[in-house]
């Protein structure tokens, strides 16, 4: 070990002071209109003999001793570039990025400053989203920073048409989650819910993110299971420059923070890593057989001994959100000076508490024609704390003509719930209760990828492959639901109603083999690329369900509704006096919990792009798909499934993009394409899982089809200089057999997802970025940006859905065969007003986010549930320091209106009815970073 840390060390000693004190230049040469890297560019420095030749990536690199050089940038048929007043300095690193035009018959050459040509990363985003042969959008590191969003969430959600559900789920042009699909670095990668397709947003910390890209319209190389939108999220690469960057952060919020009401429970000693040591674990196996207490058995109070005996929520003081992130990245010269060896490392953690002191949630069981509401309601307190731990790491290493890189990711979630309700009961039995909830979720993803890129010495043929895993895992550990029935100020616990334990599991594995190829070739003298390619995709999910009662005999009263009295040692049953508290094993009484699936998908694809003329590009595709679902588990009715295929499906998905340009700055697209929507794993199951927190349970349904939608898509684009830019968008989607969650027709607090009639959504979408030069110039340090969409859905109602709205519909209420798709957002509207001065280091910003009263739940007995529109107001402050900038503080604060967020049972003819409210209140956020 010595000896191998001696040579490691001298391998990086050797590698950091190899240039002898010169400086270098580095960067990537693109082509103009595509933004695509031009390989085999000559790059000479004038006046000297020195000159190298840009790799397959457009990457090149000089080392130079102190002093002003010029560049000059040549390649056959684009114009000759001299790039002039490039400064080098010793031990230090600068890059030049350039884009190249082709030339039109002039031999004159451009002649431009170092200072000029510079990319700032929202340019970069927008010159990949001009030169993309997709509908897309996105998001840069640079925008992330400005906008202050700590988390993909909050950062997605100013992307035109993108809007996120409970502040985790990404919809897409108002589209559900069902209908958008998550990649990580272009690599599929499973979710951490079993009720959601994508992946939560709010795991992922910005630190780590290098921008993040939603395509709109399906080419034949994507996945066809997307319809609104794909997110690909793109981690950091590593750097050109060796790097280091500390920050740390925390935030305030009065209505939550410093608050003595505070809920919360004993948890374990690392539940401040996001995991559980394993003091939440089941305490006694499966199979243990449970005595009854008729058996007289000993064992079962030292059985119920083995049980956590806290079951209800205490109170304390709560604290501040906090975070902290380190950062490193590095690349070496190894061996030959074209082989490159880079490294990115990267660690994050977030402690974030909340605090709901006065939530809402309610039921509506039926409602009469005069009007009376017959259901359920919940209010009271629920608190939480949130640990994100999150590490990345990176290697890449290249050859004149390959590259390799690896790439692992693991995000650590837990997740504390500790709160108290009163719960009334008007539907039925027309009783109170006071309810305690205690809950962990314990979240891990890690995800490792390895890739290759592989090209010829003209580069016009390249290979392309991925090989990646994804290991998921969700853990609820010992959530427990205690409820005390009142009467006449007398607490006591009924039969039927005894405190509730459960422990969930859910296991996934995603395995992914994925090999593109491209070879560039002419076509009526026109460049043209052929791209073909395959895919295999295989996943598994375990879920498993684990649920044990407390039973009571004797007077419950006596606990006078405190719940950790229930299990303390002097209320425990005993054979000695026959009463008390005790433990039942009700898994084995519910074996519709537990499930295994698996899915496989065995992808191949074609696709051409031509062009005709100079200003026509037409991109033709076609994509095969072999999807199958399997399906293990057993329902109450004692239906058994055993490895039962489910879905067989081989589908073809054509898919049509036409772009026009109309000059150099302005496209015209147009998009026809075929994709899909499948049901998830627990959709598409007999399984029957209770959720205790809602008192609502979910039922699958194993009949699900997959949905097929038509897609048609136009936009209009324009870009500028200084990341301006415009564009108009229109689409159109017709759904065949959507899949919709709605009320279970026996009752209304269970839910199952059916495919439901036929629907087509249709809008436009409008987005500006413009700089305010135009109104004067002393407006030149502003900028606004505007995005809008309107979108509207109809779905045509299945026959048993009808059936049941006209059925339970109130007098003189007149029921449409037709209404909105669930999830899909009337309008959506982001505006921005940004203040950037350089020379200061200074960077502000005032933003507003809305979208419009939304489908939740759809109905049938009860009425739909819509959530009321939230006016997210946010000012952001950025301010750097000292003359290399390398330290900044930044200062947010979100929800300055102060908005509740809440959803609405709408009924005719009369006012809306709450279904569930939470008070966000105003937080104020504070962070330091600091690069060395």
């Amino acid at each position: 070990m010595k000896y191998f840390l001696i040579v490691l060390f001298t391998f990086f000693s050797t590698a950091v002071s190899a240039n002898g004190g010169n400086g270098r230049i580095t960067g990537v040469v693109k082509e103009a209109e595509s933004s695509m890297p031009l390989p085999n560019v000559e790059i000479t420095i004038k006046g000297t003999e020195f000159g190298t030749v840009a790799d397959f990536d457009g990457v090149y690199e000089f080392d130079l001793k102190e002093g002003n050089y010029t560049l000059v940038f040549t390649y056959m048929g684009f114009e000759k570039v001299e790039v002039t007043n490039v400064l080098i300095k010793p031990n230090d690193v600068t890059i030049i990025n350039i884009d190249l035009k082709p030339e039109e018959n002039q031999l004159d050459q451009v002649v431009i400053t170092a200072t000029q040509v510079r990319r700032n990363t929202e340019a970069s985003v927008l010159n990949y989203q001009k030169a993309s042969v997709n509908l897309m959008d996105g998001i840069s590191a640079q925008s992330l920073k400005r906008t202050g969003a700590g988390n993909l969430a909050a950062a997605v959600k100013k992307i035109p048409g993108v809007t996120v559900q409970g502040g985790k789920y990404v919809y897409v042009r108002g589209l559900g989650d069902r209908y958008t699909k998550t990649t990580l670095n272009s690599i599929d990668i499973p979710g951490l819910d079993p009720d959601k397709n994508t992946l939560q947003m709010d795991i992922f910390s910005t630190s780590i993110l290098d921008n993040i890209k939603v395509i709109k319209s399906f080419t034949a190389d994507l996945p066809a299971d997307f319809t609104g939108g794909l997110l690909d999220i793109i981690t950091k690469d590593f750097p050109t420059k060796e790097t280091y960057t500390i920050a740390i952060g925390t935030a305030y919020n009065p209505e939550m923070h410093f608050n003595a009401n505070y809920l919360t429970y004993k948890g374990s000693n690392t539940d401040l890593f996001g995991y559980d040591n394993g003091f939440r674990d089941r305490p006694i196996a499966l199979n243990q057989p449970i005595p009854n207490t008729f058996d007289h058995d000993t064992s079962l109070t030292k059985l119920t001994k083995e049980f956590n005996p806290n079951l209800g929520a205490t109170q304390e003081n709560s604290l501040m959100n906090y975070s902290f992130g380190f950062s490193a990245g590095n690349q070496f010269t190894v061996g030959k000076k074209e082989n490159k060896l880079g490294y990115i490392a990267s660690l994050s953690y977030k402690n974030g508490t909340t605090f709901y002191d006065t939530t809402q949630d309610n039921i509506v069981g039926s409602v009469a024609n005069d009007g009376e509401i017959r259901g359920k309601t919940q209010a009271g307190s629920l608190g939480k704390n949130n640990i994100i731990v999150s590490g990345l790491a990176g290697l890449a290493f290249k050859t004149k003509r390959s590259k390799y890189k690896l790439n692992l990711l693991h995000i650590q979630n837990g997740e504390s719930q500790a709160g108290q309700f009163l719960q009334n009961n008007n539907d039925s039995d027309f009783v109170a209760y006071k309810k305690d909830y205690l809950d962990y979720t314990q979240r891990a993803i890690t995800n490792a990828i390895v890739s290759g890129t592989h090209t010829n010495d003209a580069v016009s043929f390249k290979i392309k492959w991925n090989v990646s895993t994804t290991l998921s895992a969700i853990h609820d550990k010992d959530a427990r639901t205690t409820a005390f029935q009142i009467e006449d100020g007398v607490y006591s616990i009924k039969p039927n109603t005894e405190p509730k334990r459960i422990w969930r599991d859910l296991q996934e594995q995603n395995h992914i083999v994925k090999v593109d190829f491209q070879n560039d070739y002419k076509f009526l003298e026109k460049d043209s690329k052929l791209k073909y390619g395959v895919l295999g995709l295989y996943k598994n999910r375990d879920y498993n369900v684990y649920a044990y009662q407390i039973g009571l005999s004797g007077n419950t009263a006596i606990f006078n509704g405190n719940a950790n009295s229930i299990m303390l040692d002097e209320n425990l049953w005993t054979t000695e006096h026959e009463s008390g508290s005790f433990i039942r094993n009700t898994t084995i009484m519910d074996p519709a919990n537990q499930y295994n699936s698996n899915q496989t998908n065995l992808a191949g694809y074609v696709s051409n792009q031509f062009k005709f003329g100079t200003k026509l590009k037409t991109i033709v595709g076609l994509r095969l798909e072999q999807y199958k679902l399997n399906y293990t588990g057993k329902n109450t009715s004692g239906n058994i499934y055993d490895n039962k295929n489910i879905i067989d499906k081989l589908d073809v998905f054509p898919s049509l993009n036409v772009i026009y340009a109309l000059n150099d700055d302005s496209k015209l697209r147009f998009s026809y394409t075929n994709t899909t929507a499948r049901p998830s794993f627990k959709e598409a199951s007999i399984a029957e899982i209770y959720d205790p927190l809602s008192s609502i349970t979910f039922i699958g349904n194993v009949d699900l089809k997959p949905s097929y939608i038509n897609n048609v898509d136009i936009r209009y684009e324009t870009f500028q200089e200084k990341a301006q830019m415009y564009a108009f968008s229109a689409f159109y989607k017709n759904f065949k057999d959507p899949i919709e969650l709605t009320y279970y027709q026996a009752a209304p607090d269970n839910f199952t997802p059916r495919n439901l009639g036929s629907a087509s959504v249709y809008g436009i979408e409008l987005e500006m970025r413009k700089n305010l030069s135009f109104l004067s110039s002393r407006l030149k340090n502003f900028r606004f940006n505007f995005n809008t969409s309107i979108i509207k859905s109809v779905l045509e109602m299945g026959e048993d859905e009808l059936t049941l709205r006209q059925n339970t519909a109130q007098e003189g209420d007149v029921i449409e065969k037709t209404r909105s798709l669930q999830g899909q957002a009337p309008y959506l509207v982001n505006f921005g007003v940004e203040y950037t001065q350089q020379k200061l280091g200074l960077e502000t910003g005032l933003y507003y986010n809305v979208q419009g009263e939304t489908l939740e739940v759809v109905g049938g007995i009860a009425p739909d549930v819509y959530t009321k529109p939230f006016h997210d107001v946010k000012f952001t402050l950025n301010k750097s320091f000292g003359t290399a900038k390398n330290s900044a503080v930044n200062l947010k604060v979100s929800n300055i209106l102060g908005q509740q967020k809440s959803s609405v049972f709408k009924m005719y003819e009369q006012d809306d009815y709450l279904f569930s409210s939470r008070n966000l209140g105003t937080t104020f956020s504070l962070g330091y970073t600091f690069k060395f």
